[in-house]
C-alpha cells in the first residue's frame, strides 16, 4: 500500500465518527524492509535477534539500506506525555495510551515479532550518510533511532513508520551511546506536534517516556528519555548521498523506484513538465498537471524529462513548500545537513531549533554555527544546496533521458560516447529545477504572508510595500516576529484613519519595556509603524471594504498563532520536569501546542497560558543551544 501524504495538518479525512482501534488491531507492515536490501551481515531478523548485541556494531554497513536491530530494554519507564492528535492520526483510540502494551511499546520493551515462529515485524535502523556544514561526513545512519513497524490508519489508509528515538545503540551509533537526553526529547516531543498544528509539514511525536535509570553523559550527566515518533517516511537526501559516494548506481535506482512507488503515491502522482518557464505567478508552476505514464518522455532536447526527473522535481517542490512555511512562521531548524533534509519535504530531526523572537534574519539557534550557515536568512538557499546534492546522486537517471531503461545503460552504465549528452541533459534539468524551486517557494511564501496579513487578493506591490517593509521595520525596531502578526489581527481599520490613531496603535507592537533597537526613539518608531499601517489599511479596505474587520480578524486568527513553543518556554518546561519533577505542565504545554490559534485553553492555569503567550523576557530572547542531545 502506498502512503498518502498530508500537508502537515492533522489528517482529518475519513469517517468523522470513527474512534480508532486498539494497539493490537492496528494494521502493521514492513514495506520498507520487504522491498529494500538488508545489512548483509544480518540478513534476517532471526540472525540479528540471536546475535550478541555488541556484534551488531557500530561498524560500516555496505550494500544495504538498513540493519535489523531491536531496541534496548528500558527498566521502570515512566510515560510522561502523549499527543492525542498523534493518537488520532495513527488510528489509535483514546485510552490505548493507558494500557501496559502501549507503555511497553513506546519504551522499547515490546516488539511485534515472535522469536519462536519468526512471524511479525522486526525493528530496523536506517543506513545513510550526509554533508554536515557543507563537508562530507561519510556513513551516519540511525545512531539512536529504531523503527518498530509501519502502521496504517484503517480510516484514512495513511501509513506511518513508527520509530523510537533514544532506544539504544545500532550499527550506526559510531562512538555514541544510542541514547537521548530528557532535555532534547521534551523539545522534539513538543515542536513536532506544534509544527503540525501550524500546518507545517513535519515528522510527528506520539509519546515521551522517561528512562529513570538511564544516566546519559553529554556536557553533564543527564536523565535519558525516548520519543516515539512517526512519519510517512524517514528517508532523507543523505540516504542517496551515501549510495553516490560509494558508487552504488544500482541501489540508487532501486531506492528511487521505491520512493516513487511506495513513499509517494506512484509514478503517475508526479508532476508533468511545466507548460511554461517556472514563475511564481504561473498556474502550471503552482499546480502542474500529473497522471503522466511512467514510460513517457516529456520535453525537447537537451532537457527531456523521464520519470526520474519527475520524481526529483516533486522532491524539490515539496521542500520548497516547507521552507516557505518556515520563513513565513519564523522557524529555524538550526542544522540543515543533508541527512536532516527529508525526501518528503518534512521538517526533520530537531536539534538546536527555534522560532524567531525579535526579527533578525541572521539569527541561528545553533551556537556552534559560527558562520551562520543555517541562519534564518540562509534556509532557502541551504535547502537548495542540499537538493543539488540529491540532483548529483540522481545525475545518471536524470541525464539518461529516453535511454533510462535501455538494457546497456541499466546493466553497464554510461558509455563514453553517451556521457557528454547525459551530463549536458542532467545539468540542464538541475538548473531548470532550481528555477522551479525558487518559483514554488516564492509563490507559497507570498500566499502565506498574504494570509498572515489578512489579504485576499493578489497585488504585485504587496511584496515590497507590505512584506519587505514589515520585515525591515521589525528588524530595525527589534519587534517580535510572531507577536506582530497576532497583534495585527486585532487592529480595526476604523482605528487607523488618522495619523494620531495609527501612532497610538503602533505602541501595541513594542516590547513591554518600550522601544528597543540601536538609535531608536519612541516617536520615530511609532511614525515608521504608522506609515506601514496606512499602506496596510488601504490594502485591507481594497479586499474587505470598510466593514469587514470582524471577518478579517477571524481569518487572521486562523493563521496567526497566539502560542508557539518558544525557546524560553521549552527551557522552563525542561527545568520544571527535570529538576522540579513536575508532570502536569507537559500536558498543559502540549494542549497549547496542539491548538496554537486559540485565544485560551483548558489547561487550568490561565495565568500561565498568558505568560507563555506574552512578551518574551528580555534576557531570554534569541536563545541558542547546542547540537548535543
Amino acid at each position: 500500500m502506498t502512503a498518502h501524504l498530508s500537508d502537515g495538518a492533522s489528517n482529518s479525512s475519513g469517517n468523522a465518527d470513527w474512534t480508532g482501534v486498539s494497539l493490537q488491531d492496528l494494521p502493521k507492515s514492513n514495506v520498507f524492509t520487504t522491498n529494500l536490501p538488508p545489512d548483509p551481515e544480518f540478513k534476517t531478523p532471526a540472525e540479528s535477534h540471536n546475535a550478541p548485541r555488541e556484534d551488531l556494531g557500530p561498524r560500516m554497513v555496505k550494500g544495504a539500506l538498513y540493519t535489523f536491530v531491536r531496541p534496548e530494554e528500558t527498566p521502570e519507564p515512566e510515560l510522561l506525555g502523549i499527543s492525542q492528535a498523534a493518537m488520532r492520526d495513527i488510528g489509535l483510540r483514546s485510552g490505548v495510551e493507558t494500557t501496559p502494551d502501549f507503555k511497553s511499546l513506546v519504551a522499547g520493551n515490546k516488539i511485534y515479532w515472535d522469536p519462536s515462529t519468526k512471524e511479525g515485524v522486526y525493528p530496523w535502523a536506517q543506513c545513510y550518510g550526509g554533508y554536515q556544514f557543507g563537508s562530507w561526513a561519510g556513513q551516519l545512519g540511525d545512531g539512536r533511532a529504531i523503527s518498530l513497524f509501519e502502521a496504517t490508519n484503517p480510516n484514512t489508509e495513511t501509513r506511518y513508520e513508527i520509530q523510537l528515538k533514544g532506544a539504544g545503540r545500532t550499527p550506526y551509533s559510531r562512538f555514541a551511546d544510542g541514547k537521548a537526553v530528557l532535555r532534547s526529547s521534551i523539545r522534539e516531543f513538543i515542536v513536532s506536534e506544534a509544527l503540525n498544528a501550524l500546518h507545517i509539514p513535519t515528522t510527528r511525536a506520539l509519546s515521551l517516556t522517561l528512562a529513570p535509570n538511564s544516566r546519559v553523559r553529554r556536557e553533564r550527566i543527564e536523565p535519558g528519555a525516548i520519543v516515539a515518533r512517526f512519519a510517512q517516511s524517514w528517508l532523507r537526501i543523505g540516504t542517496f548521498d551515501l549510495l553516490r559516494a560509494r558508487g552504488d548506481r544500482k541501489l540508487i535506482r532501486t531506492l528511487a523506484t521505491y520512493v516513487a512507488e511506495n513513499v509517494y503515491s506512484g509514478w503517475t502522482a508526479l508532476p508533468s513538465i511545466l507548460a511554461e518557464p517556472a514563475s511564481a505567478t504561473s498556474p502550471s508552476t503552482r499546480n502542474p498537471s500529473r497522471d503522466v505514464p511512467p514510460e513517457k518522455i516529456e520535453g525537447e532536447a537537451p532537457g527531456e524529462e523521464n520519470r526520474f526527473v519527475r520524481l526529483y522535481r516533486e522532491i524539490v517542490r515539496r521542500n520548497a513548500l516547507t521552507v516557505a512555511y518556515w520563513q513565513a512562521y519564523g522557524f529555524t531548524n538550526g542544522v540543515l545537513n543533508t541527512d536532516n533534509t527529508s525526501l518528503l519535504g518534512l521538517s526533520l530531526d530537531f536539534g538546536p531549533f527555534a522560532f524567531i523572537d525579535n526579527f533578525d534574519p541572521s539569527y541561528t539557534p545553533n551556537h556552534d554555527d559560527h558562520a551562520l550557515r543555517y541562519s534564518y536568512r540562509n534556509q532557502p538557499s541551504i535547502i537548495w544546496w542540499n537538493l543539488v546534492r540529491l540532483g548529483e546522486s540522481f545525475g545518471e537517471l536524470l541525464g539518461a533521458g529516453a535511454k533510462v531503461d535501455d538494457e546497456q545503460f541499466v546493466n553497464e552504465g554510461v558509455s563514453k560516447d553517451f556521457a557528454p549528452e547525459l551530463i549536458k541533459r542532467a545539468e540542464t534539468i538541475i538548473e531548470r529545477t532550481g528555477e522551479e524551486y525558487k518559483a514554488v517557494f516564492l509563490a507559497e511564501y507570498t500566499r502565506l504572508m498574504r494570509k498572515r496579513l489578512g489579504l485576499v487578493s493578489e497585488d504585485a506591490q504587496d511584496f515590497d510595500q507590505l512584506f519587505s517593509a514589515a520585515l525591515d521595520t521589525m528588524e530595525a525596531l527589534e519587534l517580535d516576529f510572531n507577536h506582530f502578526f497576532r497583534r495585527l489581527s486585532d487592529v480595526r481599520v476604523s482605528d487607523l484613519e488618522t495619523e494620531d490613531q495609527r501612532k497610538s496603535i503602533a505602541g501595541k507592537f513594542f516590547h513591554a519595556e518600550g522601544v528597543t533597537g540601536l538609535g531608536n526613539n519612541e516617536d520615530a518608531a511609532k511614525s515608521r509603524i504608522a506609515a506601514w499601517l496606512e499602506r496596510w489599511r488601504r490594502r485591507v479596505q481594497q479586499d474587505w471594504g470598510d466593514d469587514g474587520d470582524e471577518k478579517r480578524e477571524a481569518e487572521m486568527k486562523k493563521v496567526n498563532p497566539k502560542f508557539i513553543p518558544r525557546s524560553w518556554v521549552l527551557d522552563e518546561l525542561i527545568q520544571r520536569v527535570e529538576h522540579g519533577k513536575e508532570r502536569k505542565v507537559i500536558a498543559q504545554v502540549m494542549e497549547m501546542a496542539l491548538n496554537p490559534f486559540n485565544d485560551e485553553w483548558v489547561t487550568g492555569d490561565r495565568q500561565q497560558e498568558e505568560r507563555f503567550c506574552g512578551d518574551v523576557p528580555r534576557q531570554n530572547r534569541q536563545m541558542m543551544c547546542s547540537c548535543s542531545s
